[in-house]
């Protein structure tokens, strides 16, 4: 315990996690009074399995009536969520929805965020921007189908504005899934490409969330409800699991999809990366990570992955006894507590590149002369860049990112 933190613990309003445990969904909506409702999809889940099916068959016979959207795409955006609402605002016909189910990925689970706040009046996305003024959401449902992004736990949506090709959020704690059910069987097909993705995602929000600032030091702007607030003992045990589940199981899902102790695995590091940095915040690492995906518009996962090591290297001194954590969890601890910390950007950039993941941003396919242009880029983001553990985070960014071109790190032989 330490006197000085300041805890604003958020979760999901109930969390169920086993394998199959997606069959007992239409039974506990119909304990819990829901009777109308909405399931938000894509194609791939609406035609490809049957889980859409033997879920609106089976909620039917508990009296749920439910409407199928499958138009979820990657990156959502503002126009996408506005179409959405439109289309499922005439299919209803003025009957009023009691909750928004999300199956799939990050992005179909962000567009129902979104369209918790849409649905009931038909208001576009945009007027939810940042603050969402005091509005009641519909109550959402999450089922994650990959182990990684954590949307099921996390208070916020982000949606592509296509009018100037930025992300923008919605955020407020009552966006927060009533129901997170993490049935890891739905991660059974993933392919090698999207599991390593997610689970360098998942993996990347444990750390991160370990290593942010403290909460006694989160600026909450007066907010008595804030989304983030910086890290605790609470969040940083959740983030310690998390490691230590993706350095025993991630590699291994990667290489072996069959291997189903492997998907368990991954799934429980998912979802507690998420119960910590869903209240503790991220920082830098996700930050740059933004910019880099705008110049590049690869991955979520792969533009955290080859920030990640570079960024820990800037927290080699800030954060030396959490790295000397990691080190002993990873095998790498000596007597040294300072050669034992920067042992550990070098053994996550060597795992990372073991999930066939560039890791470097020359190689990434950065250009040089735009890295002014991607520091500024990702300073504009400012809620991460206050949240990152050093003295000076506009100098720390430009020196992480130089490094990061040229692949360098301090601990390297």
């Amino acid at each position: 315990m330490r006197t000085e933190d300041l805890i604003h613990f958020c979760a999901p309003g109930r969390l169920i996690i086993g394998n199959g445990t997606r069959r007992q969904l239409p039974q506990l909506l119909a304990r819990l009074g829901y009777r109308s409702g909405v399931i938000v999809t894509d194609a791939f889940f609406a035609e490809k399995t049957p889980w859409v099916v033997e879920y609106t068959e089976a909620a039917e016979q508990q009296g749920i009536d439910t409407i199928v959207y499958a138009g979820g795409l990657p990156d959502p955006t503002t126009g996408l969520c506005d179409e959405a609402t439109a289309a499922l605002r005439e299919q209803l016909g003025g009957k009023q929805l009691d909750h928004v189910i999300a199956l799939g990925g990050g992005s179909n689970i962000d567009l129902a965020k979104a369209l918790c706040l849409t649905l009931p009046q038909g208001r576009p996305i945009s007027e939810f921007t940042g603050d969402i003024g005091g509005c009641k959401p519909l109550p959402l449902i999450a089922l994650p189908t990959t182990a990684g992004t954590g949307s099921e736990a996390t208070p916020g949506a982000i949606l592509l504005d296509p009018a100037n090709a930025t992300k923008i959020a919605v955020m407020d704690n009552a966006l927060r899934p009533q129901i997170a059910l993490i049935d890891p069987e739905f991660t059974y097909t993933c392919p090698p490409r999207v599991t390593a993705d997610a689970g360098i995602d998942a993996f990347t929000h444990a750390i991160e969330s370990f290593l942010t600032l403290d909460s006694a030091q989160f600026e909450r702007n007066g907010n008595p409800d804030p989304g983030y607030s910086g890290r605790s003992p609470l969040t940083m045990l959740f983030a310690k699991e998390s490691m230590r589940l993706c350095f025993a199981w991630m590699e291994r899902a990667y290489k072996q999809g069959d291997d189903t102790e492997a998907r368990v695995g991954m799934a429980y590091a998912s979802i507690y990366a998420a119960l910590s940095y869903g209240t503790a915040g991220l920082n830098a690492g996700h930050g740059i990570a933004y910019a880099v995906a705008g110049q590049t518009h690869k991955s979520h996962g792969s533009t955290n992955a080859v920030m990640l090591p570079y960024v820990l290297d800037a927290l080699c001194e800030a954060r030396q006894s959490e790295l000397v954590e990691i080190a002993t969890m990873m095998g790498l601890a000596t007597g040294c507590p300072e050669e034992s910390a920067r042992r550990v950007p070098v053994a996550v950039r060597a795992m990372i590149e073991r999930l066939d993941i560039p890791s470097d941003l020359k190689s990434f396919g950065i250009e040089e002369g735009t890295l002014d242009d991607l520091i500024a880029d990702a300073l504009a983001v400012t809620r991460l860049a206050k949240a990152f553990p050093v003295a000076d985070s506009a100098l720390a960014y430009r020196q992480i990112v130089l490094n990061a071109w040229d692949g360098r790190l301090s601990g390297q032989p």
